[in-house]
C-alpha cells in the first residue's frame, strides 16, 4: 500500500476511533486518558521529535548548497540571474498572496474561545508552556548574525541558523575549486542523510498521524473540524489563484502564451507532480516535458529545472505562510504587521531549504512555529490532512518551474511561443 494512502487511513482510522471516544465516552474518561498518554500520546510525539530533531541541520545543509549553487549560476552570467531572481520573486508573491487571504478569512476564528484555551493548555501539559513568541524590530536583524552558530542551533534559533547558511554558502563560492567540491560533496551527502532521516519518520507517519489526530478528535471533538476544513479550502482556493491568477498573467505577460494553451502542454509534469508529491521525482518529467511539450532548448531545460526543483517553491511557501497564520490564530497569537512580513521572508527562505520529497517542509514549519509563540506540537492539527495539500502545492512548484523555463528561454532569445501552435502527439 502506497505510503499516501497508509497515512490517509491512519488519519481516517485515527480520527473515527478519537470521535467516537469523545462521543461516547467524553475527553476525560479514564481509558480515553489511558490511551492518550500510553498510545495515541507517545506514537505522536515520537514521529514528530524524528521530525523536530532534523530542523536545523536541514536547514543549514539546504541554505548552504542554494547559495553555493548561486555563485555557480553567477558565473554562468545573465541567464542565472534571471532564474534565481524569477524564483524568489514568484515564491514572494506566493506567500504574500497566501497572508492577505489567510488574514482575510480568518480560519481561526472559527474557533471558540473555551476550544482554544484548553487546547494551549493541552499542548502545554504535554510539551511544557509556549515558546515566547520572537519580538522583531532592528535588534531582529542585528540578532540574526549569530555570534555562535551551533547555540543557535540548540536554541531554536532559526534566523541564525539561515544566516550562517548563507555565509557558508557565499564562503564556498570564494575558495578554491577542489576544496568548493569537497565542501559541497559534504552539504550533499549531509542533506541526503537527513532526507533519509526524514523517510524514515515518514514510514512511521500512519502511526504517528492516527496518534496526534486521535488526541485533537477525542479533547476536542467536532469543534475543531471546522475550521480546519475552511483552512484546508482556504490553501486550496489559495494554490488555485496564484497557479490561474498570478502565473496565468505571468505567462500571458512574460511568456507570450495563453495560459490554457501552456497548462495543457505541460498536463503531464502537473499530473506526476500531483501524484508524488515530490519536485524531485517529478525533474525526469519536467524535462521530457520542457523540451518535447514546450520546445524548451535542451541546455536551458537542464540549466532551469534542477535548480528549480530545489529552489522554485511557490506552492510550499503560500502554504507555509497560510499554516503558520493559521496555527497563531488557533493558538490566540497576535501578529504585528513587522511579524507577518518576516513570516513572508522565512516562507522564502524555508520553502527554499524544504527537501523536495513528500512532507519535506513539515519539519521547517515546526521550527517556524516556535519563532511566533506556538507549540511545535501544534503541528498535529494540520498533519493529518497534509498529504492533499503536499499534491496540490507540488504541482504549483512544478507550474514554476516551467514558467521558469519558458520565460528564461524566451527573454535569451533561444525560444519562441509560436512553437506551441505545433502539435504535440496526445501521447506526451
Amino acid at each position: 500500500m502506497p505510503l499516501h494512502t497508509r497515512i490517509l487511513l491512519g488519519l481516517a482510522v485515527g480520527a473515527a476511533l478519537g470521535l467516537g471516544a469523545n462521543l461516547g465516552l467524553g475527553a476525560d474518561h479514564g481509558v480515553v486518558q489511558f490511551v492518550l498518554k500510553y498510545v495515541a500520546g507517545p506514537l505522536g510525539q515520537v514521529f514528530l521529535r524524528m521530525l523536530s530533531m532534523v530542523v536545523m541541520p536541514l536547514v543549514f545543509a539546504s541554505i548552504a548548497l542554494g547559495v553555493a549553487g548561486v555563485g555557480d549560476i553567477r558565473r554562468a552570467g545573465r541567464m542565472g540571474v534571471k532564474t534565481l531572481a524569477f524564483f524568489l520573486i514568484t515564491t514572494a508573491l506566493a506567500s504574500a498572496l497566501g497572508l492577505f487571504l489567510v488574514s482575510v478569512v480568518d480560519p481561526g476564528a472559527y474557533v471558540s474561545p473555551a476550544v482554544r484555551d484548553e487546547l494551549v493548555a493541552q499542548y502545554a501539559r504535554t510539551s511544557g508552556p509556549p515558546p515566547a513568541p520572537t519580538a522583531f524590530g532592528v535588534e531582529t536583524f542585528v540578532g540574526i548574525v549569530t555570534r555562535n552558530p551551533l547555540a543557535s542551533a540548540v536554541q531554536g534559533d532559526m534566523l541564525g541558523v539561515i544566516f550562517f547558511g548563507l555565509m557558508f554558502g557565499a564562503g564556498i563560492t570564494l575558495i578554491r575549486e577542489d576544496r568548493q567540491k569537497t565542501m559541497i560533496g559534504f552539504l550533499e551527502a549531509l542533506a541526503d542523510v537527513i532526507s533519509a532521516i526524514v523517510d524514515m519518520a515518514m514510514k512511521i507517519a500512519p502511526y504517528g498521524v492516527a496518534g496526534l489526530i486521535f488526541g485533537v478528535t477525542a479533547l476536542f471533538g467536532f469543534a475543531l473540524l471546522a475550521p480546519l476544513g475552511v483552512y484546508v479550502g482556504l490553501v486550496l482556493f489559495a494554490l488555485a489563484l496564484h497557479a490561474v491568477g498570478t502565473m496565468g498573467l505571468v505567462i500571458r505577460g512574460l511568456v507570450g502564451v495563453s495560459p490554457r494553451v501552456f497548462f495543457s502542454r505541460i498536463r503531464a509534469a502537473l499530473v506526476t507532480a500531483f501524484s508524488t508529491s515530490s519536485s524531485s521525482a517529478t525533474l525526469p518529467t519536467n524535462l521530457l516535458v520542457g523540451q518535447q511539450n514546450l520546445g524548451i532548448p535542451p541546455r536551458i531545460c537542464g540549466f532551469v529545472y534542477p535548480l528549480g526543483a530545489t529552489m522554485c517553491m511557490n506552492g510550499t511557501a503560500l502554504f507555509e505562510g497560510i499554516t503558520v497564520i493559521f496555527l497563531c490564530q488557533v493558538f490566540g497569537v497576535t501578529l504585528s504587521l513587522g511579524q507577518m512580513a518576516v513570516v513572508i521572508a522565512m516562507a522564502v527562505l524555508t520553502s527554499v531549504g524544504a527537501a523536495a520529497v513528500p512532507g519535506g517542509s513539515i519539519p521547517l514549519l515546526v521550527g517556524m512555529l516556535t519563532m511566533f509563540g506556538v507549540p511545535g506540537e501544534g503541528i498535529a492539527v494540520i498533519i493529518g490532512i497534509d498529504r492533499i495539500l503536499d499534491m496540490a502545492r507540488t504541482a504549483v512548484n512544478v507550474l514554476g518551474d516551467h514558467v521558469a523555463a519558458a520565460f528564461v528561454a524566451r527573454s535569451e532569445g533561444l525560444w519562441s511561443p509560436d512553437y506551441l501552435k505545433k502539435a504535440v502527439p496526445a501521447d506526451r
